[in-house]
């Protein structure tokens, strides 16, 4: 079973304007070890602030008492001991030593030979030991050393390979690698030392992140490195969700991951980081368990013919269908399901041809919408409007009084006039009664306005607009539905012109 490493709380917090509150770190790591089943979490930095002493002391307390000290691990430094002292000051007992796995980086960055590195390695690999301290040890920018200074790296490991230290780790810290040579690097370091525990910790910069993973794994790694949500150092690590997605289903690998708790964990770490998921980011995106087209759905309907590997509820999501321009009857059907209506066909084909209309101005329309649109619909008859609203427009200037004109049909005849108001909805009703003025036509009273937007708070929702109105001793409302408000207003208006023609 290939064991699981995720870093959201050490590189994941490097992501550019991402920081977590000490309480925002305990509750990610209660969710990545009690709830997710995380193998190790590694949450912080040694020595970077009195704050994030704080913070990983939290954690440390918790851990002791829940029993998963030995999951935590803390990147740490060659520094003569000074990173392991905070490390056990803070009640944890596991390093992840970085050191240079490049001949570039330690002869250009620390200045030192390969023979300096290693004596100041196994200096503080030996004062861990003595500190009862564990050791995993990165090899920091060990693609390039396996690209540019292969035996520089051979060096270092053939040097270390027999110290206490329980794990290798292999970062592809620039992100350089793809799938052809991260098989064979890793394969190389498999070969050459069968018996090591090899942790593969990749980035995400030509987007090969998850990729590189699992062909990391495939040619026999011990371990591999991820984040929530994919964070992390520039565009960032593989991906939590995706990797184990990969793992289950394509290499059939087990993991100790349990995956209906992957889109919770997820959308917690999306509101502590305050980095949005995209929409169609595999596994937790929004839109990705979403179907579009009506031919889908229809597929759907007759044996799953669209359905793959990625069942939504493996991960506690739903699959949903879209409401849209490209809808069709059964995409339609799907959801009024949902929501336990029912429609005959003759209903379902107005409700459908709406959707479409809506469609065109709007790019989905959501679940919750649906009800606002069959109320719509199925209380309106198009062949029997003796009113019809032809056009309306609107003027709007700073420091002056909304100005509406209105063309309207009565009886097969148009008329036209404009009029200012105190608002927008207030011009267009004064316009439209100074036609029905000059045709000695009543006019009623309106007595309430309402307007609902479905959940959400999305300002491209669709609007249900009601009027209430009194007429001849008598009270009744009208509602108008329409991604703008004041035309849905306007559309309310118009079910109300036309009621009243048949009261008269």
């Amino acid at each position: 079973m290939i064991e699981i490493m995720d870093t959201t709380l050490r590189d994941g917090e490097q992501t550019s304007g991402v920081s977590f509150s000490p309480q925002e770190k305990l509750s990610i790591a209660n969710l990545l070890l009690s709830d997710l089943g995380v193998d190790r979490i590694e949450i912080a930095s040694a020595r970077v602030s009195d704050g994030e002493f704080a913070a990983v002391k939290k954690i440390a307390d918790w851990a002791k008492i829940a029993g998963y000290t030995d999951k935590l691990e803390i990147l740490g430094f060659i520094d003569n001991g000074a990173s392991l002292k905070w490390i056990q000051d803070v009640g944890c007992n596991t390093i992840n030593l970085l050191t240079k796995g490049s001949f570039k980086h330690v002869t250009e960055q620390l200045r030192k030979t390969p023979e300096e590195h290693l004596e100041d390695i196994k200096r503080d690999v030996y004062l861990a030991e003595k500190m009862g301290i564990t050791v995993n040890l990165y090899l920091e920018d060990w693609s390039n050393g396996m690209e540019n200074s292969e035996e520089y790296v051979y060096f270092l490991v053939d040097n270390l390979k027999d110290l206490p230290i329980k794990r290798f780790m292999l970062p592809d810290t620039l992100g350089i690698l793809n799938p052809h040579t991260t098989w064979r690097y890793c394969r190389r370091m498999r070969n050459r030392y069968p018996d090591l525990h090899l942790d593969f910790h990749a980035h995400n910069d030509y987007d090969l992140a998850v990729a590189n993973v699992m062909v990391a794994t495939e040619v026999g790694l011990d371990g591999v490195h991820v984040t929530i949500n994919g964070l992390g150092e520039r565009a960032g690590n593989a991906s939590l969700s995706s990797v184990i997605a990969v793992f289950h289903d394509h290499l059939k690998i087990k993991t100790s991951i349990k995956e209906e708790e992957i889109n919770k964990v997820s959308r917690v770490v999306e509101t502590y980081s305050g980095q949005t998921i995209s929409a169609n980011q595999p596994i937790i995106g929004e839109n990705v368990f979403t179907q579009c087209a009506g031919i889908h759905a229809d597929g759907d309907n007759k044996n799953n013919l669209y359905y793959n590997d990625l069942h939504p509820d493996r991960f506690g999501r739903v699959r949903e269908y879209a409401l849209g321009k490209l809808s069709g009857k059964a995409n339609i059907r799907k959801n009024i399901e949902a929501l336990g209506i029912e429609l005959d066909e003759t209903d379902m084909a107005k409700v459908t041809s709406r959707v479409i209309e809506l469609g065109d101005k709007k790019e989905i329309i959501t679940q919750s919408d649906l009800p606002y649109i069959i109320s719509d619909v199925l209380k309106q008859n198009e062949k029997e409007r003796k009113v019809k609203i032809i056009t309306f427009a609107f003027v709007l200037t700073k420091g002056l009084r909304p100005t509406a004109t209105v063309r309207v049909e009565v009886d097969g005849v148009e008329y036209e006039q404009t009029a200012p108001g105190d608002g927008q909805y207030h011009a267009f009703s004064k316009a439209l009664y100074k036609i029905y003025k000059k045709l000695n036509k009543p006019i009623p009273t309106l007595k309430n306005y309402s307007v609902y937007i479905p959940p959400g708070g999305r300002t491209d929702a669709l609007v249900q607009t009601v009027t209430t109105w009194e007429f001849n001793g008598k009270e009744f409302r009208t509602r108008g539905l329409d991604a703008d408000q004041t035309e849905a207003a306007v559309k309310a208006t118009e079910k109300m012109l036309n009621i009243i023609e048949d009261m008269n």
